[in-house]
């Protein structure tokens, strides 16, 4: 490729929030290097014309600007270019260079996390970094319904693997609100959720191979549909979960189930958490096996939808103060839909529910999950200043609701509080807003106090700050406070031997602490 006179730039940000600032000095971002004229030579060389963007013009800096907000706009980031590359070859060629330079690399995916994994902050003292996007990357490479396995480039959405799964009569279950944007790639680094965790798993467990692009440029490749392989270290366990700080998840052999026969969708009314739990394994003791989701909802998240999509309508006749959503799935021949309706006769005798509806067609089953999938956009119309993704044993749900709404309001009693999640896995999602008619910029040291507590509150029944999320650059620091010290050692260990230069996403997960 001729040179194109490339000079070095960073895309100007914003000034970051108070809480980004104070991340600053515990991200480990020492020693890298900016990269120059010739490094974007360099890298362009390596890709076709729309592989290498740079903010040098105002062209440049409006396609990159999409790349460097985050779903909340809480954290804007920066960067000084960003690469497209269109195959594992051109990753491998990048990621090599970036290394021997020591210019720190963040991968990006869908943008639809949460944790800051993929923003580097003005707040950050190191060099702007290089973004690599693995969107070009975006094909199905196989799909073996016998083997019961699909390989999907890193950059295809979730609901473009979800598609294929369904045409050749399979299943793939991970599923979540972000399915039409989130990716595979994104999926994978953070471990992903969703609402399916309770049947089928984390994407940890959906997952039965990887290639990755390591640090040093060197090719993983270990797509394979195997279900067991005990051939040494489990690098593709290591690598899901880990966002990137430990190599760049270029492709992966998801797991296919039996797509169901049949699949019946339910939203009953509870008066409290406790008797959710209660629900929740007494339907197990009448269903079986096959609920695969089992999700519930305080009043104030229906409230938030009622306040700005007037055009809802409750599923229930008076809104509840819990309420809580089931799917059960299996084949035709379960007669599922009778065994439900028993079920919520049964539960509604015994008095744990007190009313209830099920969807009778596909269009009210779409109608249900969309009053849950609207929660987090509700949220964000409204304005939290503080989200939490924390997890808990499924016992100790009822007394962390208690407990983390009791702490709250001893330092942030103005606060509201709306909690929802997927329950049947201990996931909760606890937000925290402002009072009605206040701005969330004006309550944003109330809502990192009660943080603090919403945390302290988890960690306390033996739970955790960061169930499906990440951790990312919001919690890196809690995580060098609270976690296990061994643990924390490990994991440095494993840092320094895979990627000893610190270019892969530095200040995501681990910090200088």
């Amino acid at each position: 490729m001729p040179s194109q006179g490339f000079r070095s730039a960073t895309l100007a940000t914003a000034e970051p929030l108070p809480y980004v600032r104070a991340m600053a000095d515990d991200l480990i971002t020492t020693g890298l290097c900016a990269p120059d004229g010739a490094d974007l030579e360099a890298l362009a060389a390596m890709t076709d014309a729309a592989g290498l963007v740079v903010p040098a013009d105002a062209s440049g800096r409006e396609r990159l600007a999409p790349y460097l907000r985050e779903p909340r706009d809480r954290l804007q980031g920066r960067a000084a270019a960003l690469l497209r590359p269109r195959s594992t070859e051109e990753v491998s060629a990048m990621v090599a260079h970036l290394n021997a330079r020591r210019i720190a690399l963040v991968p990006v995916s869908g943008g639809t996390g949460l944790v800051g994994g993929q923003i580097f902050t003005a707040a950050e003292p190191a060099p702007s970094p290089v973004l690599l996007s693995l969107e070009r990357m975006n094909r199905i490479r196989d799909v073996a319904p016998e083997d019961g396995a699909l390989i999907a480039e890193a950059g295809v959405t979730l609901q473009a693997v979800q598609e294929a799964a369904r045409a050749v009569g399979r299943l793939f279950p991970l599923a979540m609100a972000s399915q039409g944007s989130c990716c595979i790639g994104g999926n994978l680094a953070t471990n992903a959720g969703g609402v399916q965790v309770l049947r089928y798993g984390n994407a940890r467990e959906l997952c039965l191979g990887i290639e990755a692009v390591m640090a040093d440029g060197s090719v993983h490749h270990g797509l394979k549909r195997l279900r067991k392989d005990n051939m040494g270290y489990d690098l593709r366990g290591l690598l899901i979960g880990a966002e990137g700080t430990l190599g760049i998840i270029t492709a992966a052999v998801l797991k296919l189930f039996q797509a169901p026969g049949e699949t019946v969708t339910a939203m009953l009314a509870v008066p409290d958490p406790s008797t959710a739990v209660s629900l929740l394994h007494r339907l197990r003791a009448i269903l079986g096996d096959g609920l695969s989701a089992f999700e519930l909802m305080a009043a104030r998240g229906p409230a938030f939808i009622a306040e700005h999509f007037p055009e809802w309508r409750d599923p229930l006749a008076d809104t509840p103060a819990w309420r809580v959503l089931l799917e059960m799935t299996g084949p035709a021949e379960w007669g599922l839909a009778s065994r439900v309706e028993g079920a919520m006769a049964a539960t509604m005798e015994e008095g744990i529910v007190r009313d209830g509806v099920v969807a009778a067609s596909e269009a009210q089953r779409d109608a249900l999950w969309w009053t849950r999938e609207t929660i987090p956009e509700a949220n964000r119309k409204v304005g939290a200043v503080a989200s939490h993704d924390v997890s808990v044993p499924l016992s100790a749900i009822p007394r962390f609701i208690e407990d983390a709404a009791a702490r709250v309001a001893r330092v942030a009693p103005d606060l509201r509080i709306n909690c929802f999640g997927h329950v049947g896995d201990g996931n909760l999602h606890y937000n925290l807003f402002p009072p009605a008619g206040g701005r969330a910029a004006d309550w944003l040291e109330a809502g990192r106090l009660g943080s603090a507590e919403v945390h302290e509150a988890a960690l306390a029944l033996g739970g955790s700050f960061a169930a499906e999320h990440g951790i990312g650059r919001v919690k890196a620091a809690a995580l060098a406070d609270r976690l296990d010290a061994t643990k924390l050692v490990a994991m440095r260990s494993i840092k320094a031997s895979l990627d000893p230069n610190g270019i892969l996403n530095p200040g995501a997960v681990l910090t200088n602490r």
